[in-house]
């Protein structure tokens, strides 16, 4: 269906990619992965036509319709709803839309308009033959939580994260034979991220999916294309089946690597002992010719690098941490919550979930003393010292500051080799930490904000989406970093795999205001609702 010839990309002296060839067949259904910057959106867009090539070409089979989801949020502002999901059939919209206009303004005694009209309705038939395109709209709608009373609202009147929805709807409403997607769970909750992974699996073409989402590949891919040292592997399986496999490659190549190191010594040292001695001359002469042919196979390092996150507590909790009571907060007419009543005890990691909307953001800006209630009182114990990663981090951190002396901002007691420690273990190498943070991408500015709340010594973390931005390794590492934390945790997230790495209680804010404290993790929780 889609195929690449010698594809390769270069900017200036890099080399993202090198001579990829690579075929996407019927019926296959692949993961993109590769390490923050590694090139994994550039070939998206190389193999969409969106950006030329530096060399080589991207060969489609005729007739095929390619589908790529489309990332600027506001190029719809004036369509309605339904509008921008039929815009992704551009032939089909375009045919109605001068359809309705003729039928409302034209001159029927015209021939030349009703011979046009008969075009446009061949054209129609010929992209809905069953007529029902304004169904299926409908059901995508609906499907991703917009109301049969909003369809017609204007896209200007959603939010950033209901636009990408919008988006999502647009490029598989037509159901292209070749589906592009780069990041399509961003700013998804999870039912939505649920429902898109069933309408993927039922895709019957070829799919190309970039995500950091590592329960989404799981469920959706059936092979893993891996963009490293330049090159692309294809892997049969989902993800966590390549991850088993590269591991497994890795050492196989390590201990056959280490065996020739041996035998490369052992071979040395009997060269060394014997090559002045006359006798054995022609015995040292022999193994120096094995010595030239042995091919000890350098193993490549890999471009990924994995983050080490350690949030250290500066002390002991004590028995009291936090208690909220009848907590209440609406916007106009808008109640968010009301009568909102918990209490986090010491040990506890907590998931904050729910529909994007629901007022999770909130409850943390309250909590966390940034925003004031309508009603009710939240009461911190004395022995808290918390810290907190806001979803807005990457509008807040600008500036032309460097890294470390934006952290050292926030107390001058900090230690500059502390800081750049915590900023060497979320991967800024030290020419790195020289950069403006007004220069870093949402990736990089998520690490930044990561160093800086672990220099924070904070005995409870409080996070708002802190996997956005991130890549699979730092997400896996930040999952691990919570599981090993001492002190308490309460993070809105819509990554299961995050959630299951480190909650041991669900919080569910509903769309009906209601409140739902479960003691277990997610998996139990999923079980029981």
């Amino acid at each position: 269906m889609l195929s690449t010839v010698n594809l390769t990309m270069r900017y200036g002296k890099r080399t993202l990619f090198d001579k990829i060839n690579q075929s996407f067949d019927k019926g296959k259904r692949y993961g993109l992965i590769g390490a923050n910057g590694a090139g994994k959106s550039t070939f998206l867009k190389i193999l969409s036509g969106e950006i030329e090539p530096t060399e080589g070409e991207v060969q489609i089979q005729p007739g095929l319709r390619m589908g790529v989801l489309g990332q600027n949020q506001y190029a719809f502002e004036d369509f309605s709803l339904k509008d921008a999901v039929l815009y992704g059939n551009k032939r089909l919209f375009d045919a109605q839309k001068e359809k309705e206009k003729l039928y409302m303004e034209g001159d029927f005694e015209d021939d030349g308009v009703n011979n046009r009209l008969a075009e446009l309705e061949i054209i129609c038939a010929e992209e809905d033959p069953t007529y029902e395109s304004d169904v299926h709209i409908e059901k995508l709608l609906e499907a991703l939580g917009f109301e049969s009373s909003m369809h017609e609202q204007k896209m200007s009147s959603l939010t950033g994260g209901d636009k990408f929805k919008i988006l999502l709807a647009q490029v598989l409403f037509p159901k292209p034979d070749i589906l592009l997607l780069d990041e399509p769970t961003n700013n998804l909750d999870m039912d939505a991220i649920a429902w898109l992974e069933q309408q993927l699996k039922r895709h019957e073409g070829t799919l190309v999916v970039i995500s950091h989402d590592r329960h989404f590949l799981n469920s959706v891919v059936t092979h893993i294309l891996d963009l490293d040292f330049s090159k692309i592997r294809e892997f049969t399986g989902n993800y966590d089946e390549w991850y088993i496999a590269a591991n497994l490659i890795a050492k196989q190549q390590e201990a056959d690597r280490s065996k020739k190191l041996k035998e490369k010594e052992q071979l040395e040292n009997f060269i060394r002992r014997f090559s002045a001695n006359a006798s054995k001359a022609k015995q040292a002469t022999s193994r120096q010719k094995q010595l030239e042919k042995l091919d000890l196979g350098e193993i490549q390092i890999s471009s990924r690098r994995d983050p080490s996150i350690l949030f250290k507590p500066c002390r002991d909790i004590g028995q009291e941490v936090l208690e909220v009571e009848v907590l209440g907060k609406s916007y106009g007419n808008e109640i968010v919550f009301e009568d909102l009543s918990f209490k986090i005890e010491k040990g506890d990691k907590i998931a904050l979930i729910g529909t994007n909307g629901v007022g999770k953001t909130t409850l943390l800006e309250i909590i966390t003393e940034n925003l004031s209630p309508d009603n009710g009182s939240v009461k911190w114990g004395q022995t808290i010292h918390k810290t907190y990663f806001p979803q807005n981090t990457t509008e807040i951190i600008k500036g032309d500051e460097n890294l470390y002396s934006w952290i050292q901002g926030f107390s001058k007691d900090w230690h500059i080799d502390e800081i750049r420690k915590c900023l060497g273990r979320m991967l800024f190498s030290g020419e790195d930490q020289e950069k403006k943070v007004g220069a870093l991408s949402g990736g990089e500015k998520h690490r930044l904000m990561m160093s800086k709340m672990m220099m924070d010594f904070a005995n409870f973390l409080i996070l708002d989406e802190p996997d956005n931005h991130l890549d699979l390794e730092a997400i896996v590492a930040l999952g691990e970093a919570l599981y090993n934390y001492e002190g308490n945790v309460i993070c809105v997230s819509h990554d299961r795999e995050l959630i299951d790495a480190f909650a041991n209680r669900i919080f569910e804010l509903k769309p009906d205001g209601s409140f739902v404290d479960f003691k277990g993790n997610y998996e139990e929780y999923r079980e029981q609702v």
